[in-house]
């Protein structure tokens, strides 16, 4: 009798188990078809110095490969890599000699603080740094059990106190500006 209650018991969890992904993979499904801020993917919602911002939804959505009219890779659409080296590429006239990589891999851990990354043709400084950041500058945010692949941000604004970052593809709901306060 206890082998026959104990069979009941996996069966009916396992059946909880498949029920409950069925509803939650639907509900995913439903949740990047919809969404309540009435924005579709591409649409543009931002702009530093006439470089626009684009609206990606869910994090890992992709839409494809943005590349330059020479060629050059931009990223995947609208990844915050690709927004960051767009940018690099259309305002700062940057093209980063390793133009691959996830958001986490524009911090080459080991560089030392003010020491030139030969895969991107940029230096890169450490948090802590002596150097105060500047106008222009990425924010490199390291992958998470939740985000392996990290996050990239330029900064838009510099004052004493606190620094303002634009970034693309926050999240459904993230802002594309945001003010950091009292990081120095």
């Amino acid at each position: 009798m206890k082998t026959y209650s104990k069979l009941n018991k996996a069966i009916c969890l396992s059946l909880l188990l498949i029920f409950g992904l069925t509803i939650f993979t639907s509900c995913e499904r439903i949740y990047r078809k919809w969404n309540s801020n009435g924005l579709q993917v591409g649409d543009k919602v931002d702009s530093l110095n006439g470089v626009y911002v684009y609206y990606n939804a869910n994090v890992g959505n992709v839409k494809g490969r943005n590349t330059s009219a020479d060629g050059y890779n931009i990223g995947l659409k609208y990844q915050c890599v690709e927004f960051v080296k767009r940018y690099y590429y259309e305002h700062l006239n940057h093209k980063m000699p390793d133009s691959y990589g996830h958001a986490k891999d524009f911090y080459e851990k080991g560089l030392g603080d003010g020491k030139r990354s030969k895969r991107r043709n940029l230096i890169q400084y450490a948090n802590p740094s002596n150097s105060k950041p500047k106008v222009d500058d990425l924010l490199v945010f390291d992958g998470t059990t939740t985000n392996k692949y990290g996050h990239v941000a330029i900064i838009s604004k510099v004052t004493d106190s606190k620094i303002e970052i634009i970034q693309q593809n926050p999240g459904p709901y993230g802002c594309t500006s945001l003010i950091i306060v009292d990081c120095f």
